[in-house]
């Protein structure tokens, strides 16, 4: 199995401590690694170093080198423009076919929390079987514990595809991140898995199924495979790459493929998607606050406190985030941390990027 790391993301959802040269894939949001250290490092067992892939961009792609020296530099692509995740994983394919054409390859992104990573490497291999022997596209889908509105969703259907004793079921349909109500009734349906953005099949299948669904990536592809190795690559690359549309694979690929299968999963997974999903991970005190011994906390709760250098005294806070760097601090409600955001396009309007 070869594996693609897709590690372009901007990380704005984790402002201040993630810029555009660190974003939270580069962060060490838990743990003593960064979370594209952890992804490597869970992957090494089942996925030798010179078989994993990075794509990511330039602005980040020093800074990976430094975090991952064990990568050979010749696995690390560059994409001139982000345009999610459809054309990404079809730059990766082309170039880990050069390795084995008929090998599978596993896709996942640089960011998420894995618990249980040797529940997690026993998945991917079970999916590696599903996706060899069918030919296949096949994902992972994490079992719903509560009705999450942050996640996109995948339904499946009753009939299953057995292997081996595997276990998986035919994609009906992708959903968008829903609201609380529609949560709710995906919860109750029991066809509903988060979708954890990881996906797994032939190098040589993907291929063919962009070409099929998206004729005008897979013919930019084409002229990109043919520069790949001659002086003009980069060059072919850029101007390629620019001309072709955003798109994703769940809605370019994935939903109108035949043969897609997901594999249902659990292995304490969470893509930390905000501030206060930080905080439902990180140890907490007696008064449910998440932060340093050294900070004096009176009568508040429910707080995370993500401050260094420094004590933080508080008096009478309730159910607040509080992170600080050297030159910006936020603060704001535990259940508004999805809107971090909209405080960088705030900061892009004020053309403050020195903060971005």
């Amino acid at each position: 199995m070869l594996a693609l790391i897709m590690a372009g993301g901007s990380g704005t959802r984790f402002w201040p401590k993630s810029r555009k040269k660190h974003p939270k894939q580069l962060l060490r949001i838990y743990g003593d690694r960064t979370m594209i250290q952890q992804t490597v490092d869970r992957l090494k067992p089942i996925v030798p170093v010179d078989r994993i892939f990075i794509v990511s961009t330039q602005t980040q792609i020093e800074e990976i080198k430094r975090q991952l020296p064990e990568i050979p530099e010749a696995n690390l692509l560059v994409e001139p423009v982000g345009k999610n995740t459809a054309p990404c994983i079809g730059l990766g394919a082309l170039y880990m076919k050069r390795i084995d054409p008929d090998a599978v390859m596993v896709v996942l992104p640089a960011d998420h929390m894995v618990l249980d990573e040797e529940r997690w490497r026993k998945q991917l291999q079970q999916a590696e079987v599903i996706a060899r022997e069918t030919s296949a596209l096949v994902t992972l889908g994490i079992k719903p514990t509560y009705p999450a509105t942050g996640y996109g969703y995948i339904q499946h259907t009753s009939e299953q595809v057995q292997i081996d004793g595997i276990q998986a079921y035919r994609v009906k349909t992708f959903a968008e991140k829903p609201n609380y109500e529609t949560a709710c009734r995906f919860l109750e349906s029991g066809d509903f898995l988060w979708n954890s953005g990881i996906f797994i099949w032939k190098i040589s299948t993907i291929l063919q199924e962009i070409d099929e669904y998206l004729p005008e990536i897979g013919d930019a592809l084409k002229t990109i495979d043919q520069a790949i190795g001659t002086p003009k690559e980069q060059q072919i690359i850029d101007y390629t790459y620019r001309q072709i549309r955003s798109i994703s694979i769940d809605y370019g690929v994935m939903e109108y493929a035949r043969e897609v299968y997901v594999l249902p999963a659990d292995f304490g997974w969470n893509d930390l998607g905000s501030w206060n999903e930080v905080y439902k991970i990180r140890p907490k005190d007696n008064n449910e606050n998440a932060a340093s011994e050294q900070h004096v906390l009176l009568d508040t709760h429910g707080c995370l406190i993500d401050v260094e250098g420094k004590v933080v005294a508080s008096i009478g806070l309730q159910d607040l985030i509080v992170v600080e760097t050297d030159d910006a601090l936020l603060i704001c409600p535990r259940d508004r941390a999805q809107e971090v955001r909209d405080v960088v396009e705030a900061l892009k309007r004020k053309k403050l990027d020195h903060l971005l």
